[in-house]
């Protein structure tokens, strides 16, 4: 071999060397990089090991029982009387909007405390943004049907002023028919509304509780065969509204309505079935009361917290044998002597207890008089979950820590409390019900729910 060719070989190997330790380094560079971009939380969790603390709570949080992570509104379970710490970010990344990014203070304390953004709306820019557009652009189309229709009862608006446990139903027909929502061309309308009253049903003789899956079933082939609209969709750009439980069982006998179409209901369990977050919506039961709600302020709220109600299910006979006794903690079996309203104004916390339903008018009464709702229905798909932080003006307890019930309230300290109170104040009018709906009230809401679908349904039929 020539000096020249032994030069060339000489040099070649340190080139490839150089070549192979850079593509080396290269894809090293490069798998490191994803893995810090693809699991972020769990590198700042083994940055953790210097506060232990905080790395066994992260740890905890991680790896909480299903139903936590099903829960995402649970507060994280504690055993000392010290300051509840709060959610960090969950792995999944749909539910990033549920949980403000938390704000780490870590001081001289041997207790690590973690502060959250207790921010009312989820989002208030993009809330605004879509609000004016759906109030600018939301149509809906009702079927009709004639004043002297055998069921007009059932079918059309009364215009009487609702009232009763299951007023949220009729105040709803009766505002969307009184609104600039409804159209009389169905070519232009993104949902259609199936205006039938389950609770006026319920009450009349010739349909009663027995016949209502029947009436049901008939409607949804009248219109399907008078009309082209609801096999256009299968239904899916339909909605009804129901606010008495009854009406989950409603669509037995007309299966492809509790499949597809929107149910906007009161009892928005998503541990039975029939009820799909995100699909449908959940609508607060309200009692309704007239004039200007009472006030108190939080420092003259001398009781911890308050529950009076039906012996009607496990969770409150847990809830009533645990503080029956307790001076703090008011409990009661059944209706009071005194007034319910003075004991909604006398108490920081107002407790929602589960009773034969998961929901009950209790969130609206303790929002009416600005207590703190403390939520103790497990499974409750809350009104307005994709709209409202309910960590900011609630807590939510589960079930099973009904004897952690004191300790969890009064670890919360008094700014806090006040902060809770305040946002109370600033909900309340989206848990309200008016003669003439006003912006921003529940049936303003309600459509900002069915506008958040309707956005989803134009993909998908059309």
């Amino acid at each position: 071999m020539s000096p020249l060719n032994r030069k060339g070989s000489i040099l070649i190997k340190p080139i490839l060397v150089a070549l192979i330790t850079s593509t080396l380094i290269v894809f090293y560079i490069f798998s490191t990089s994803r893995l810090i971009l693809l699991h972020p939380q769990q590198t700042w969790i083994h940055n953790l090991d210097s506060s232990p603390k905080l790395r066994d709570f992260v740890v905890d949080h991680h790896n909480k029982p299903k139903q936590d992570e099903d829960t995402h509104l649970l507060l994280a379970n504690t055993s000392t009387a010290l300051p509840l710490p709060e959610p960090f970010p969950i792995n999944n990344v749909h539910d990033h909007h549920h949980l403000p990014k938390p704000k780490l203070q870590l001081g001289s304390s041997r207790e690590k405390k973690v502060e959250m953004k207790k921010e009312i709306f989820h989002d208030m820019d993009v809330f605004d943004e879509e609000y004016k557009e759906m109030n600018r652009s939301l149509k809906i189309y009702v079927y009709p049907h004639k004043k002297n229709d055998p069921f007009a009862n059932i079918l059309l608006a009364i215009d009487d002023e609702p009232s009763g446990n299951y007023a949220s139903e009729s105040y709803f027909k009766k505002s969307l028919f009184k609104s600039h929502f409804i159209t009389t061309d169905p070519k232009e309308a993104d949902l259609f509304y199936l205006p039938f009253s389950i609770t006026n049903m319920r009450n009349d003789k010739r349909v009663g509780i027995g016949g209502i899956q029947d009436f049901v079933k008939e409607y949804i082939v009248e219109i399907s065969e008078k009309y082209p609209y609801w096999n256009r969709s299968g239904g899916a750009d339909h909605f009804y509204v129901a606010c008495h439980s009854i009406g989950r069982s409603a669509m037995e006998k007309a299966i492809h309505v509790k499949l597809n179409a929107i149910q906007v209901v009161c009892s928005s369990s998503y541990f039975l079935s029939g009820y799909l977050p995100h699909k449908d919506a959940s609508i607060p039961q309200i009692w309704p009361r007239k004039g200007p709600s009472p006030t108190n302020a939080p420092s003259r709220r001398k009781k911890l917290a308050f529950f009076a109600g039906a012996m009607n299910s496990r969770v409150r006979e847990n809830l009533v044998k645990t503080w029956s006794n307790d001076s703090e903690i008011m409990v009661h079996r059944g209706r009071m002597k005194t007034p319910y309203s003075e004991a909604l104004l006398d108490s920081k916390y107002c407790i929602h207890a589960k009773g034969f339903e998961i929901n009950t008018a209790r969130i609206g009464d303790a929002l009416y008089y600005g207590c703190v709702p403390v939520i103790l229905s497990d499974h409750y798909d809350l009104p307005y979950a994709d709209i409202l932080n309910w960590e900011s003006f609630s807590i939510i307890v589960s079930s099973l820590d009904i004897p952690k019930l004191k300790i969890i309230l009064q670890a919360i300290e008094y700014h806090h409390y006040v902060k809770l109170q305040n946002n109370v104040m600033q909900v309340k009018k989206h848990f309200q019900w008016n003669s003439f709906s006003k912006d921003f009230d529940i049936f303003h809401m309600t459509m900002y729910e069915l506008w958040i679908r309707r956005s989803h349904l134009r993909h998908m039929i059309y």
